[in-house]
């Protein structure tokens, strides 16, 4: 799965309306899809809400993006940049850092 990468943001929404995430676009991969887990098992879905004053982890082992067909594959220590789209806001343009593979981020409190 060379041409493939997971992705993993969190996405705040500090209004007072529901959204949903429904889709992200870069330059680095000619598709990126949005996915579950449920019972270890990946499920690609539409959209991922995103509740009014709460926010979405896309994180390992849960919510995440999938980006397919990769152009190339990015170096860790590189900042890849993602256009989030969303069924209410306007989109937002976000830079991700490429970790290792290995790289579990810490808990949070």
């Amino acid at each position: 799965m060379e041409d493939m990468a997971a992705g993993y943001v969190t996405v705040r929404n500090d209004g007072d309306a529901d959204d949903e995430l429904t889709s992200v676009t870069t330059a680095l991969a000619g598709k990126v899809t949005l996915h579950t887990t449920e019972n270890n098992t990946m499920k690609q879905v539409k959209q991922l809400d995103v509740p009014a004053g709460g926010k979405l982890e896309l994180a390992r082992g849960g919510n995440h993006l999938m980006l397919e067909k990769l152009g190339r594959k990015p170096k860790v220590g590189e900042k890849v940049t993602l256009t989030l789209h969303f069924a209410r806001s306007e989109p937002i343009k976000v830079e991700v850092p490429v970790e290792p593979t290995t790289y579990r981020p810490p808990k949070k409190d």
